[in-house]
């Protein structure tokens, strides 16, 4: 019906049955045929054919407006799903609580000024609670942190944009030794349970014979920073987070042996996303560059007893 109902909206806007059929590059009796198909589709007649030519009538009118609003929206549609059409639309997007920082918002908007008919709608939840609403298809995106050399299950799509490696850190007051005994009998500011990076740390430790005492358990890395300056525990922190947020008080880096511990940040995102695949494309570009950005240019260098990260941050960034 679709192509009947643009051969009348064609008819009206060349005023004859010719003349649509030069638009739409057909004979004049298909044209007519398809307006005829329409009328009994309809169970009506739009035209008044006691003149000549042809024109629509009343009803046939009414039906021209319609004709008009459906095949915009068709269009719409198909522009909604083409790879090829400018992105319009809702973008959902999902930031995990640990990279919903304000630094995001560079990308983010970058993206809305190149395209300005994509709206955005942002959430922030834990990795697996992100996962987990986009498989059911309440999101279309999600920037995520996942173990190293682990994707986001099938059929959603992994893109890995940058790796953040792990440090244990101490207040730059702190003595606590780099040993795993020592590291043993310290008490740590850790993510709460639920979290793999801390399952990680607490299962290296365990190997080696201790538990770790846990004296909080925080969810935002600034919140565990600030514990960790003020000498309330040891952190896991990544290197990267370091090195972008030091303040008057600088924080120790410890490496005890054979600790290397990475996390992947990564771009997780809905196989078909039609238009809306070139805006996430962008998105990710964005984050990619933002978090090279502010890579250390240098590995923080530890001792034993640990090395203030902010002088490493500083010549690093010289």
């Amino acid at each position: 019906m679709l192509e009947d109902l643009r051969a009348l909206v064609e008819f009206a806007h060349a005023g004859s049955i010719a003349g649509a059929a030069s638009r739409l590059f057909r004979t004049p009796s298909a044209i007519t045929r398809q307006v005829q198909r329409l009328e009994a589709a309809l169970g009506v007649e739009l035209l008044d054919r006691s003149v000549k030519p042809p024109r629509l009538n009343s009803l046939g009118s009414r039906v021209l407006e319609q004709a008009r609003d459906l095949l915009q929206r068709t269009e719409a549609l198909r522009s909604l799903t083409s790879s090829d059409a400018e992105p319009r639309g809702l973008l959902r997007i999902g930031l995990s609580h640990a990279l919903a920082e304000g630094t995001l918002i560079e990308p983010i908007q970058a993206l809305t000024a190149k395209y300005p008919n994509v709206r955005l709608r942002l959430s922030s939840e834990l990795t697996p609670e992100l996962i987990n609403r986009l498989l059911a298809g309440e999101l279309d995106v999600a920037a995520v942190l996942l173990p190293e050399g682990k994707t986001a299950p099938a059929p959603l799509l992994t893109h890995v944009i940058a790796s953040d490696r792990m440090e244990i850190v101490q207040g730059a007051a702190g003595t606590v030794d780099a040993d795993w005994k020592t590291l043993g009998r310290a008490p740590w500011v850790l993510n709460p349970p639920g979290c793999f990076l801390r399952a990680s740390l607490i299962d290296r430790m365990e190997r080696a014979g201790f538990t770790p005492i846990i004296a909080a358990e925080i969810h935002n890395l600034h919140m565990q920073l600030a514990f960790v300056q003020s000498g309330y525990g040891l952190g896991l922190l990544p290197a990267r987070f370091i090195a972008r947020n030091l303040s008057i008080d600088p924080v120790k880096v410890l490496r005890p042996p054979s600790f290397d511990l990475r996390r992947s940040v990564a771009i997780v995102r809905v196989a078909q996303l039609g238009a809306l695949g070139k805006a996430v494309e962008q998105l990710a570009q964005g984050f990619r560059l933002l978090f090279e950005a502010t890579d250390p240019v240098k590995p923080v260098k530890a001792q034993r007893r640990g090395v203030p990260a902010n002088r490493q941050a500083a010549r690093s960034h010289k």
